[in-house]
């Protein structure tokens, strides 16, 4: 043994497999959705437009809610909600979204869709409303995409959902505290 090993101790052999964080291999769109499914989101997909008001419907039913939280103007006329259908107090809260980070699964907002409001004080149910042309790669790439298609008025308020099974305990000392779990249904359109 060396002087080096008796400082700085001998490495170890690993047992696990390390796990690459994208694979060039699997399209994107499909690694996001193995990604996000194993942290507990649930996902519907559709290259028809007018089923994503089937879908939400359905989710809406199957989960006995009937009323929604919705604040994106554009997103109420193009599902044709009613503002009976809208109210601010509802069980669940229906967006849209910035990004779909491929890498690790999770949804990027900002205020363009939470206001200035922080993620904990939205309902832990969300339905979220995104097209494939929002999957990137990572985090860093979906930072500079917002920085560049909003020159002029840079979005605030940038957070992530990152998993979707709010009553997990996470045993990480580093993510304690961390009330950014959400149950989340991801209404996936394909526009490319």
């Amino acid at each position: 043994m060396n002087i080096f090993d008796k400082i700085f101790g001998k490495k170890k052999p690993i047992d696990e497999p390390i796990v690459e964080a994208y694979h060039d291999d699997l399209p994107p769109d499909s690694f996001f959705v193995e990604q996000f499914k194993n942290k507990g989101g649930k996902f519907l997909y559709t290259d028809d437009e007018s089923e994503i008001l089937v879908f939400l419907n359905k989710i809406l039913e199957e989960n006995a809610w009937e009323r929604v939280s919705c604040i994106d103007k554009d997103l109420q006329q193009k599902l044709k909600l009613t503002d009976t259908d809208i109210v601010q107090d509802a069980p669940v809260f229906f967006t849209k979204c910035e990004h779909l980070i491929v890498e690790d699964g999770s949804i990027l907002f900002s205020s363009r869709q939470l206001k200035e409001e922080k993620l904990a004080q939205y309902p832990l149910d969300f339905i979220v409303f995104a097209t494939t042309s929002q999957l990137i790669r990572d985090k860093d790439k979906a930072l500079t995409s917002i920085k560049y298609r909003c020159q002029s008025n840079i979005p605030t308020n940038i957070s992530a959902i990152k998993d979707y099974l709010p009553n997990k305990v996470d045993p990480n000392f580093l993510n304690y505290g961390n009330t950014n779990s959400k149950n989340l249904y991801l209404l996936l359109f394909e526009d490319l």
